[in-house]
């Protein structure tokens, strides 16, 4: 969930990396390092790769270079597009070098979660933040992800627009941000932590997101599957495929959670025995 286009010089890196070791055969992936990035990709990988002559290959970078290389052509497919907002100034700006091939999952959205256990009435809102006693209770700290997330770039707007002062955000990564909620969760300490949806941490945690009354983080978002320009022409039988590639936002979710507790490639395995209508639908359009 990211914003702001930059690392230019690692699209560059993608770029070098990603054609020299690409073949004719290989439909190449950038993801990120997010729950729901991770399960998706790979999910979307072992269809292509059981029910077609094509390889993958993964390639693992930030969102931002993600777009530049699909500019580029450096890479041909990403699955983690947030619109109508997240990527907004993304799509904008690559846009007449790609091509949407469809949306993986709809009602997706951001916020700023806490802990059921945090009481509701002292804290409900992003605005009952302000409240003296409840920036002690969290030490000014906001727990955060990656600096150049689009998320982490509403985060501090919100800041700004609630006037938050005293506090910091605190970025680090998406592993970070789960693991100082489970050491907060354990102990039952207070934490705000940036969140989105779907997530894994709903089904580990209970949790709820705070009020956001300015609508700084957004409203719904749809996910979508995106690819470099001319893609979808060349490689008709995988753009198609990927274009009928659809899952419910709660399926998703138990599937990072099972990610979480075994290992992502296991999860995609019980995914994909468990709903084989589904992925034979995808495969062949055939319902």
């Amino acid at each position: 969930m990211l914003k702001h286009v930059a690392g230019f010089a690692a699209a560059a890196a993608l770029a070098v990396g990603a054609s020299s070791a690409a073949s004719a055969e290989t439909v190449r992936i950038g993801w990120t390092a997010w729950s729901d990035a991770e399960f998706i990709t790979k999910l979307t990988a072992r269809v292509i790769e059981e029910h077609t002559d094509y390889d993958v290959e993964l390639i693992q970078t930030d969102i931002a270079p993600q777009y530049q290389g699909l500019a580029g052509g450096s890479i041909d497919m990403m699955l983690m597009s947030w619109l109508p907002a997240t990527h907004e100034d993304y799509v904008a700006q690559v846009q007449d070098d790609i091509v949407f091939l469809g949306t993986l999952y709809f009602n997706a959205r951001l916020g700023w979660a806490v802990p059921e256990y945090v009481p509701e009435d002292q804290l409900s809102s992003i605005a009952d933040l302000n409240d003296p006693e409840v920036r002690d209770r969290l030490d000014g700290t906001i727990t955060g992800i990656d600096p150049g997330a689009g998320l982490t770039q509403l985060s501090e707007r919100a800041l700004e627009v609630y006037e938050l002062d005293g506090y910091t955000l605190q970025t680090s990564s998406g592993a970070g941000m789960t693991a100082a909620l489970d050491r907060a969760y354990n102990r039952e300490n207070w934490i705000v932590v940036t969140g989105w949806s779907p997530h894994w941490k709903f089904g580990a945690y209970e949790l709820r997101y705070l009020e956001d009354p300015e609508g700084v983080l957004g409203g719904p978002e749809r996910v979508h599957a995106l690819a470099r320009k001319g893609f979808d022409q060349e490689h008709t039988e995988v753009a198609a495929m990927v274009s009928r590639i659809q899952l419910s936002l709660d399926d998703l979710q138990d599937a990072m959670f099972d990610a979480q507790e075994t290992s992502y490639e296991d999860a995609v395995t019980r995914y994909i025995q468990a709903n084989e209508a589904r992925v034979q639908y995808w495969v062949t359009g055939d319902i």
